[in-house]
């Protein structure tokens, strides 16, 4: 596979600018008095929305709170409600598209949506909600349940600290609740997608007192019918209240969720464990479902979480949360394992139970002060979360024949081997972290200088059960990570920055066996994993018209086998480019663009028969060019547009096999109706106009599988305000 990005980037300006900065904000007279002024954006204030209504120019950074891109020296974005609205985006994977720095995939064998940020793995158990991980569904996230969606690009430990499942490492997602607006919301929103899937969603919101210091926000959702995948149908019931409270000194949140998805004959990934051709397996159809029909999951998760912040002072904000969920998932299911160039393929038989509950906790203080010529915005903060999982499973391992492009009708079968109570799963693994962080980012020259540095202690730990609930092993670690960060703010519109930042996650188990050789360390737990990223970059904020470019390198630890003991001595070290441009820089004319270049490669891998070769599953480059246009043909008709292009990707370390190159095409209209001072809002949204087939990623979930890419769907809906 060839890339269009070189594979050696120079990193040592950006180092220098971290090395030099810090020396500068000593240079203060020896005189200093204390004086402070009060925050511009209080932690739990949204970033507000940049021209043209797609995105914020800004997201929560963790403890820091919501603070505007320009500000900060990561590379942040938020995607707004009205973005999610007129795209017709029906779950998290559905947003995250928008972003190159963003790949979205599924679970092997199940039907969770995970995520690849700067090609690295992100699952949905990692996704944060109003800054706690731990309270959202895990598999699936309805947008219905999102105010914004707000992407951190880039490793984050010191930020958000360490996520139950241990993933984002190149990234991290936090979505914001749905709150009441000043004026007035009462919405419904019908819509009809292909092949017939019926959906209905009625949002109502309102505030009260008299500053509307009151706000109450509902929103529920319910849908049904089969979808463009031949065989595959779902039902989904989503619904979220979301209270708040906004005093001149305190401010206070509830948010109360449900969801519950039924899938049946849902197309999962396809393995090519133990694969002996030399190409990947031609694609099907595009619509070709070939899974078993029995196929089915059911997944449900309730959640809460109680936010509140109180200004202490003018200067000082004490803040605290707290959420958590409880889940229940049962799920039968038959993936495709393929062994040759023509598809010829044998399907097992999983039927697996989980539960799970989680409980997150934060609380902290911010606040800004001045020393001299040199102002502070100082956070402490302590966050932790704790997770339990219970899992049985009853399964056929006994493959039966089928092929890929002609698949048989394979019956449900008898259980021939199980572990655990399927009725009553035991709990088979607890985690859990907390950490203690502290920062200082000191402003000089009028804050056209901005330093921030930082270290957050973290304590990590995990212990495993069998199926039975007798204890198997426990792990526990601490480390502390680091944060350094420089913005230089040359011009009102100019910012430059860099940045040295780490990711934390607990280490796997050493393989059993090396080829026909047992490990000696087999099975053991390997320690913390600490990943590092380097970066620097430009943003730009024309106020029409905004953006930046950013240049990295993340590090992770790799297990390799040396001498047959099993370690962390390997590595993958993604360098890359990215650009990103938002906003309206002409009446009418909206843009949501990026583009990224990588450049992934393997080092140090067990007896150095992988080093150099690219990581698989991560694409040499990914473009995503979107747009909207006002027609000035007719008042309210509005043309839409999106175009990715991914590059091809290996399925394997070895580099023997990959998957080609793809583009997608959507289009759309949108036609807001006046109607007697409201308004109906017709959506016309076609995913896939070309119904291209395509392997769409590989090895999202770090095994050697395939998934393909949806077919066309067609979306059309109506919204009324009144």
């Amino acid at each position: 596979m060839s890339t269009t990005f070189p594979r050696r980037l120079g990193f040592g300006t950006g180092l220098l600018m971290l090395g030099v900065t810090p020396a500068l904000a000593l240079e203060t007279d020896d005189t200093v008095t204390v004086t402070s002024t009060a925050l511009a954006i209080q932690g739990d204030t949204p970033v507000p929305v940049y021209a043209g209504a797609q995105v914020a120019n800004g997201a929560r950074v963790g403890l820091l709170g919501e603070k505007r891109a320009q500000e900060v020296p990561f590379s942040v974005i938020g995607f707004t409600e009205t973005l999610i609205e007129n795209q017709q985006a029906d779950t998290l994977g559905d947003v995250l598209r928008n972003d190159a720095a963003v790949q979205v995939g599924t679970g092997f064998g199940n039907y969770s949506e995970s995520f690849k940020v700067r090609g690295f793995d992100l699952y949905g158990d990692d996704i944060s909600y109003g800054g706690l991980y731990g309270v959202l569904p895990r598999q699936l996230i309805d947008t219905r349940l999102m105010g914004r969606v707000e992407l951190f690009r880039g490793a984050s430990a010191f930020a958000n600290g360490v996520p139950a499942a241990g993933t984002g490492v190149g990234g991290a997602v936090n979505i914001e609740p749905r709150r009441a607006k000043d004026e007035p919301i009462t919405r419904i929103t019908t819509g009809y997608s292909v092949d017939s899937t019926i959906d209905t969603t009625l949002d109502v919101g309102r505030r009260f007192g008299e500053d509307n210091e009151y706000g109450v926000r509902a929103t529920a959702t319910r849908s049904r019918g089969d979808g463009a995948i031949d065989d595959e149908a779902r039902r989904n019931t989503a619904a979220v209240v979301g209270l708040d409270y906004r005093g001149q000194r305190g401010r206070v949140s509830l948010d109360v969720g449900h969801q519950k998805t039924i899938i049946e004959g849902g197309r999962l990934n396809v393995s090519l464990a133990g694969y002996g051709g030399r190409d990947v397996p031609s694609v099907p159809d595009a619509s070709a479902n070939y899974v078993p029909a029995w196929n089915r999951a059911s997944l449900e998760t309730n959640f809460a979480m109680l936010r509140g912040e109180y200004d202490l002072s003018p200067q000082w904000t004490g803040f605290a949360a707290l959420g958590g969920n409880r889940t229940h998932e049962r799920s039968l299911s038959g993936s495709l394992t393929v062994s040759d160039e023509a598809g010829n393929a044998t399907v097992s038989q999983m039927d697996t139970a989980y539960q799970s509950e989680s409980f997150a906790h934060q609380l902290g203080l911010r606040g800004e002060l001045d020393t001299g010529p040199v102002s502070h915005q100082l956070t402490l903060g302590y966050s932790g979360v704790y997770a339990r999982k219970d899992v049985a499973y009853a399964g056929n391992f006994a493959g039966v024949a089928t092929t890929l492009h002609d698949p048989a009708d394979i019956p449900e079968r008898e259980t021939t081997l199980s572990a655990g109570d399927m009725s009553d799963p035991e709990t088979t693994g607890r985690t859990r972290t907390s950490g203690v962080s502290m920062s200082d980012t000191l402003g000089l020259f009028e804050d056209r200088l901005l330093v921030t540095f930082g270290a957050r202690y973290q304590e990590l730990e995990v212990t495993n059960y069998a199926y039975d609930g007798g204890f198997s092993n426990r792990f526990r670690a601490a480390r502390v990570t680091p944060v350094y960060g420089v913005v230089i703010k040359p011009t009102d519109t100019l910012s430059l920055y860099a940045n040295h930042i780490e990711a934390l996650q607990p280490g796997g188990s050493a393989p059993i066996n090396n080829g026909n050789d047992t490990v000696e360390n087999g099975g053991e737990i390997l320690g913390i994993v600490r990943s590092t990223q380097d970066e620097v970059g430009v943003k730009v904020d024309y106020g029409t018209l905004g953006g930046g470019i950013s240049l990295f390198q993340i590090k992770q630890p790799q297990v390799a086998i040396t001498d047959n003991v099993a370690g962390y001595d390997g590595e993958q070290r993604n360098r890359g480019l990215e650009l990103n441009v938002f906003g309206e820089p002409i009446e009418g004319v909206r843009v949501l663009a990026s583009a990224s270049w990588m450049d992934p490669e393997l080092r140090g891998t067990t007896g150095g028969a992988n080093d150099g070769n690219d990581a698989p599953g991560v694409p040499g480059y990914r473009y995503v060019l979107g747009g909207e246009w006002d027609l000035p043909a007719l008042d309210g008709l509005t043309a839409t547009g999106r175009v990715t292009r991914t590059g091809s990707q290996y399925v394997d370390a070895a580099n023997e096999l990959s998957v080609d190159a793809w583009t997608r095409l959507d289009l759309g209209l949108r036609y807001r109706m006046p109607m007697n001072g409201s308004a109906l809002i017709w959506r016309l949204n076609v995913d896939n106009v070309t119904d291209a087939a395509y392997w769409a990623s590989a090895s999202t979930t770090g095994s050697q599988t395939l998934l393909q890419g949806r077919p066309r769907t067609v979306k059309l809906s109506a919204t009324l305000d009144f």
